[in-house]
């Protein structure tokens, strides 16, 4: 294609005067073709602007047709011309945290609720210290069953990834059995803390602390309870008469007991 001057597309002659500015509106001019289709026919004024415009059309058209190597058809060529003519804009989405989808959260279910008591395999059962701050497991003696606890047991309905019961353990209605990690090492204990703000527990939050997984093994009727926070940490109990801890452990071992016998005490 040979070079093409602006001035040979423009309208105009030293008779005729300038091009008519930018700032010119186009005429435009409405044809009834029926009762409900109008036809609006805009008459485009001949700026510097639009020229250039067309001459980088013609020129972008000029080459992409020229690779082509051979007769397009009519859709084609309407796809190569509407190729010259359309610019494409991309838009970025930016990213606003405060918009983010918070990762699935538990829900606690207000059906799923009862107290129960916890023995491990060496009917020891769970007390509180005098001072009701730590758990121990003891065998108790006739008459002083009124020392064992009663948890109070709530349910939590699992993201959908996870298939296991999930469950919170409460010694009162705001003191409750968290896991906290220190040098590698994951720790039990008692925190206070609100029960109606546990209502919903993100694992963004850190609250998923205070949760467990309730593990039965296949055909069996004993309970494990795995740390949501600290996975492959269990409650556990000693195996010895004089240890009266109850700490968490990453396996059972001859020492240390996971599996407990929960006897249910009644519903709320």
């Amino acid at each position: 294609m040979s070079e093409f001057d602006l001035i040979d597309a423009l309208n105009c002659s030293p008779d005729n005067g300038l091009p008519p500015s930018d700032t010119e509106q186009d005429v435009e001019r409405e044809v009834k073709l029926s009762e409900d289709l109008n036809l609006t026919v805009t008459c485009n004024r001949t700026t510097m602007k639009r020229v250039a415009n067309l001459v980088l059309a013609v020129k972008k058209l000029s080459k992409s047709l020229s690779l082509c190597g051979r007769d397009l058809s009519d859709v084609e060529l309407c796809g190569a011309i509407m190729d010259c003519v359309v610019e494409e804009t991309i838009f970025q989405e930016g990213w606003n945290s405060s918009t983010r989808p918070g990762k699935p959260f538990f829900r606690r279910c207000s059906s799923s609720v009862c107290e129960v008591t916890v023995s491990d395999e060496h009917q020891k059962d769970f007390i509180l210290t005098p001072g009701g701050m730590m758990l121990q497991a003891i065998t108790l003696k006739a008459g002083n069953c009124d020392r064992e606890v009663n948890f109070e047991m709530c349910h939590y309905s699992p993201p959908p990834s996870i298939s296991s019961l999930t469950v919170l353990l409460s010694v009162s209605k705001n003191l409750h059995i968290s896991c906290s990690m220190e040098d590698g090492k994951v720790s039990l204990e008692l925190e206070q803390y609100s029960q109606e703000s546990l209502k919903e527990i993100n694992q963004d939050d850190g609250l998923d602390r205070f949760l467990f997984f309730k593990k039965v093994p296949p055909g069996g009727s004993l309970v494990s309870f795995e740390s949501v926070k600290f996975r492959g940490w269990f409650i556990s109990t000693s195996s010895l008469d004089m240890d009266h801890s109850v700490e968490m452990c990453q396996a059972a071992t001859s020492s240390r007991v996971t599996y407990f016998t929960l006897k249910e005490q009644g519903k709320k």
